[in-house]
């Protein structure tokens, strides 16, 4: 679904557009919240005439969410705008859990199911009826039929079956959570395991009915630049093509500047320090042999999956910064009064940004979707703007750093850093795209058959340009940072480029 412009897509828009609009202009915060729900679900108009009380209640929810707020209780009577005073302010920390399901939305999935469909043609061979190790497959009224109750969900007989007539039932959110995370209720809604989630966001992203969602901290970053704070945005490499095919970079800063932030920066001049720094720690640390193999550091989600599930592998992580957490101190040093937003794809940077390590550096995390939710409560559009500032300035990362949005391209700046300025250094250096891979990738770390390597993990399939918080599809978004990466002036960051202590 991913690029496709669907309904669940739209709502949550409008939801962002709305609460952005309730922060620019609103009077009077908790009537607004309360009547959002009829604004955008209208009972003559609505797709969900139907059920639109259903559709309501979820608007009301991921409204809340949108404020940074939490779900309410399902046995209590809670009011919608109730709690708001405590996200009607200029500075709100994400709070866990990020990713949430909203109960009314879930249409309660089958987990893992195998069912006939109506293309079975009833063969005199049936073959899933002799393969199935449990005999769990009957001929009635001339099909095949599946008893619930013995299926093992081995698949046996969906292989074999001539008419593909055999379907393989999945919870979508499940089926894109690489770590198991995702388990059913008494009710069968999906319920998200804390312990095990590390908020890559692929489960919001893939659910087609939009029960899951995340928290937002647009309407605290509006009252912020109402407060007269000075405000800096750090965009990330995959911004390229984000907010349309004929909006550039240089006229994407100028937007950013109308919308109310001081200046812009590219997260991709602390992907230039990252590049450097992991490429001393791989020549000094993995090539002399005194570490056994060095995980890259600026994916949050690849990060926790290794502390969580390959504890063992916790001081192979490389120390050095992320790219927002570099890019932010880079601004904070050069404008010691400004607040940071991080502005990228990425769900899990909401919660690497709550840390307390990194709450002095960035102030506010947004997505991309998030920022177009801005745009469009401003009327500011992108495809009009006259550009007044260019991004290849003095300040301008190079194609190294620019690269670190598509899978493998951390790994690539690394290695060509390296072959600049330690050509003698042998380099074995591999990648990993989405979670189920990172875990391979990483049990064969811990079994030692990955010793001498440099390993690059990003959590989302084909990398940040796959987030969660991302506005065209994929491929789209590769092929337009791959040019905007190739047409930059400067290839590699310079020898002496450092991170900020």
């Amino acid at each position: 679904m991913r690029g496709i412009d669907t309904q669940v897509r739209k709502t949550r828009r409008a939801i962002f557009r709305e609460v952005a609009n309730m922060a620019y202009h609103s009077e009077n915060i908790v009537d607004d919240m309360e009547a959002l729900p009829y604004k955008l679900v209208d009972a003559e108009s609505s797709p969900y005439w139907d059920n639109i009380y259903r559709e309501r209640e979820i608007v009301r929810e991921r409204t809340r969410l949108a404020m940074g707020m939490s779900l309410r209780p399902e046995d209590e009577p809670v009011q919608v705008s109730q709690g708001v005073e405590e996200s009607n302010i200029d500075e709100k920390y994400y709070e866990p859990p990020l990713m949430q399901v909203i109960a009314s939305a879930c249409n309660a999935c089958a987990e893992n199911k195998y069912e006939v469909t109506n293309k079975c043609m009833g063969c005199l061979a049936h073959p899933c009826n002799e393969v199935c190790p449990r005999g769990a497959i009957t001929m009635q009224n001339g099909r095949s039929v599946i008893d619930q109750e013995k299926c093992i969900k081995c698949g046996k007989c969906k292989t074999v079956c001539p008419y593909d007539a055999i379907s393989h039932q999945q919870r979508p959110c499940l089926a894109h959570c690489g770590v198991n995370a995702i388990y059913s209720d008494k009710h069968g809604r999906a319920v998200i395991d804390e312990e095990k989630c590390v908020s890559c966001g692929q489960c919001m992203v893939s659910c087609p009915f939009g029960a899951i969602a995340d928290k937002s901290q647009i309407f605290q970053l509006i009252r912020a630049m109402q407060s007269g704070r000075k405000i800096i945005a750090q965009v990330a490499p995959s911004f390229v093509g984000q907010f349309g095919p004929k909006v550039t970079p240089d006229m994407l800063k100028t937007a950013l500047k109308e919308l109310g932030f001081y200046d812009v920066y590219e997260t991709a001049i602390g992907a230039d320090m990252g590049a450097m720094t992991e490429a001393e720690h791989y020549v000094n640390e993995v090539a002399t042999g005194e570490v056994p193999f060095l995980l890259t550091s600026c994916c949050p989600s690849w990060s926790m999956l290794a502390k969580k599930f390959f504890p063992e592998t916790i001081d192979k992580i490389s120390n050095a910064l992320t790219p927002m957490v570099a890019t932010a101190r880079v601004i904070k040093e050069e404008h010691p009064d400004a607040s940071v937003v991080f502005v990228g794809p990425c769900a899990s940077k909401k919660l690497e940004a709550m840390r307390r390590t990194v709450r002095s550096d960035v102030d506010f995390v947004i997505t991309f979707e998030e920022l177009t939710g801005m745009f469009e409560a401003k009327g500011i559009l992108l495809e009009e703007i006259q550009a007044l500032d260019t991004m290849e300035d003095e300040k301008a990362a190079t194609a190294a750093g620019r690269g670190y949005g598509v899978a493998g391209g951390v790994a690539s700046a690394i290695e060509s850093c390296i072959k600049e300025y330690y050509p003698d250094t042998e380099i074995h250096i591999e990648h990993a795209e989405s979670l189920s891979e990172c875990k391979k990738i990483l049990m064969l770390a811990k079994a030692g058959k990955k010793n001498g390597c440099l390993i690059e993990g990003m959590a989302c399939p084909g990398g940040c340009v796959a987030g969660a918080g991302t506005n065209i599809a994929i491929p789209a978004a590769a092929k337009d940072l791959l040019g905007y990466k190739n047409a930059s002036e400067k290839k590699l960051p310079e020898a002496d480029v450092r991170q900020p202590e």
